[in-house]
């Protein structure tokens, strides 16, 4: 069963920077497209950034230039990286494998970025 475990959120101002994990198991993530996707409240969930398994990556329009994802295969991991961080990245952050352009997999718990002064 393919399980994603994302981690690495927390509290940090205006400014600041993260870096989120996603650890998988059950699958080979380098044979896969992965990708962040974003939930805050109220809103959908939606795509924040994707990795190809040939390490070609593509950025949401909000995140271009601020967020950095990257894959360790050796690992089995995925990172974002989240750098000028704003009070509109608050949300929680949860990896999936992405196929045709949807998410394939069950979600994690996600983690928790709130970007507060």
């Amino acid at each position: 069963q393919v399980r994603h475990v994302e981690s690495g959120g927390g509290l940090v101002q205006p400014g600041g920077s993260l870096k989120l994990s996603c650890a998988a198991s059950g699958i080979l993530l380098s044979m896969w497209t992965m990708a962040w996707y974003r939930q805050a409240p109220g809103k959908q969930r939606e795509l924040v950034a994707s990795i190809s398994s040939g390490g070609s990556t593509n950025y949401g329009d909000s995140v271009k230039g601020r967020f950095t994802i990257s894959r360790d295969n050796a690992k089995n991991m995925v990172y974002l990286e989240l750098n000028s961080l704003k009070v509109e990245d608050t949300a929680v952050y949860y990896c999936n494998r992405r196929r045709l352009q949807v998410p394939i997999d069950p979600w994690g718990q996600g983690t928790q970025v709130t970007v507060s002064s």
